[in-house]
């Protein structure tokens, strides 16, 4: 057997009760900025490229001999697999080294790529590069919500999740309008302009970064790999800086678990447990991962071509209905989010997932009927998006909190990854004949795929969704190396 898998020790702790029982403070605005606002760089990364891409297609670009197709086809493929790749990976470092080391490392491997895309020269660099991009992405996904998941009080830890998760659309609306200001070619030169639309990228990434450096490592992955002393003191500064920020006494827990100590749990177990232990948490969350990448292959993956063929909006103004869109996608999250922590995540998830599913059906009816124009269309992607949008945060928050400690972060770039490639790979091959067909009758097919897929979804989860609210993550899913826990692994000896 493996030294990693040998037993170092058995303790008994209350940290877990001591994070959840923490009042909400400055303090956790500083793990939120310098974890969550992640989502933003990836979505201002993929609408900036989605925009540029025209751009660094034109001679004088720097660029030669790449396509805008090659952009949208190639680069986009490569930058999926990127992301794919870089889940799986990170995610099983993250497990085994810790979530600070891996949300340090994840971050670095993004600002390289992305400044390196900014100074391509050739369309091999820059398809590399995009790869290495979505390698550092697809890594910060599963670092990123184990880390908050771990460090945020059980009573917060919905409405926080689906927001963050939803902020990416922040970054989208900005990518959209920006992208009109770094293309207008008054203000800036045609081999200049989409060049510094990546470099904003890198600028945000620096100052993410250095909040970043603050956050400490989850006392959980701790006390679990053998570093209880650590852990210890890392609650006990958390709880101190918060009782001088707030003026108050944090009153004792006492809420214990038992843990019987491993540097690492092997890939086998992480692996049964996702399938033999927790068969139906896993369909769960590869309906909801499926579900939503391809609503929203369906929807905005020939947004663009559907409103410039249909409706007669001109190219350069279909950035403007984006945003509005954008600002639909992140006000759903925001403003549903405390519901996950009232009324519950079954009925939320459940809820958001089968409303959207409607809404876009309607929609389907309403554009075959051509009962839409360019504002009304907009309208109904705004509408459907505002509970998809939710849904989609969701599926995040359900597969980071539902696992094990030891696989939380495997689990998340499993699913991740699956329906990262759903959408981003199946998708497109289903979406892109449909959309661009140019017939009425496809468009709407389009539409009412993504809604079926997201329906399933939905019903799945009224069914398998996890009561999570409210609950510590021990208590969700006992650990493996919990005393008590049914499926730990077996002692071992060197």
């Amino acid at each position: 057997m493996s030294a990693d898998n040998i037993q170092t020790g058995t303790i008994t702790t209350k940290i877990p009760a001591r994070l959840d029982r923490l009042p909400w403070s400055p303090w956790h605005w500083k793990v939120i900025i310098g974890l969550g606002t992640v989502w933003i760089l990836d979505g201002l990364e993929v609408t900036i490229v989605g925009n540029v891409g025209g751009r660094i297609a034109e001679e004088g670009s720097g660029i030669e001999g790449i396509s805008a197709g090659d952009i949208s086809g190639l680069a986009a493929s490569l930058y999926v697999a990127g992301a794919c790749s870089g889940a799986l990976f990170f995610g099983w470092l993250t497990d085994r080294w810790g979530r600070k080391k891996l949300f340090m490392i994840t971050l670095a491997v993004y600002l390289t790529a992305t400044a390196l895309t900014a100074l391509s020269q050739s369309p091999e660099m820059f398809y590399f590069f995009r790869f290495m991009t979505g390698f550092g992405i697809g890594g910060e996904y599963a670092a990123i919500n184990s880390a908050i998941d771990e460090l945020i009080p059980s009573k917060h830890r919905g409405r926080v999740d689906i927001a963050i998760n939803g902020s990416y659309w922040i970054g989208a609306m900005g990518g959209a309008l920006l992208s009109v200001v770094f293309l207008n070619e008054s203000i800036f030169a045609v081999d200049l302009g989409w060049r510094l639309a990546f470099g904003l990228g890198v600028v945000l990434g620096l100052v993410i970064l250095l909040v970043r450096r603050n956050v400490p490592e989850s006392p959980r992955w701790l006390f679990i790999h053998g570093r209880d002393e650590e852990a210890e003191e890392i609650v006990d500064e958390i709880e101190t800086e918060i009782e001088k920020e707030d003026h108050l006494t944090l009153e004792p827990v006492d809420k214990e678990i038992t843990i019987r100590q491993r540097k690492s749990i092997g890939f086998g177990l992480i692996a049964k447990t996702m399938v033999k232990v927790y068969p139906k948490r896993t369909t769960l969350g590869l309906a909801l991962f499926i579900g939503q990448a391809f609503l929203y292959n369906a929807v905005t993956f020939g947004y663009a071509s559907i409103l410039t063929t249909f409706f007669d909006v001109p190219t350069g103004n279909t950035g403007y209905y984006f945003a509005v869109i954008a600002v639909g996608n992140f006000m759903g999250p925001f403003l549903l989010g405390p519901l996950f922590d009232t009324v519950g995540r079954r009925v939320m998830i459940s809820g958001t997932y089968i409303l959207s599913a409607l809404l876009l059906f309607g929609t389907a009816f309403l554009f075959h009927n051509e009962s839409l124009d360019a504002t009304t269309m907009t309208a109904c992607w705004v509408v459907v998006l505002f509970f998809a949008s939710t849904g989609a945060s969701s599926a995040y928050l359900t597969v980071s909190e539902i696992f094990p400690m030891e696989t939380r972060a495997m689990a998340i770039s499993f699913f991740y990854a699956v329906g990262t490639a759903a959408g981003g790979i199946a998708g497109p091959l289903v979406f892109s004949t449909l959309t661009e067909s140019g017939k009425v009758d496809d468009v709407a097919l389009a539409f009412s795929i993504g809604a079926a897929l997201m329906l399933v979804g939905g019903i799945v989860a009224a069914f398998y969704a996890v009561d999570a609210e409210g609950k510590s993550l021990e208590d969700i899913a006992k650990p493996l190396t919990a005393e008590d826990a049914e499926d730990r692994p077996a002692p071992a000896t060197a």
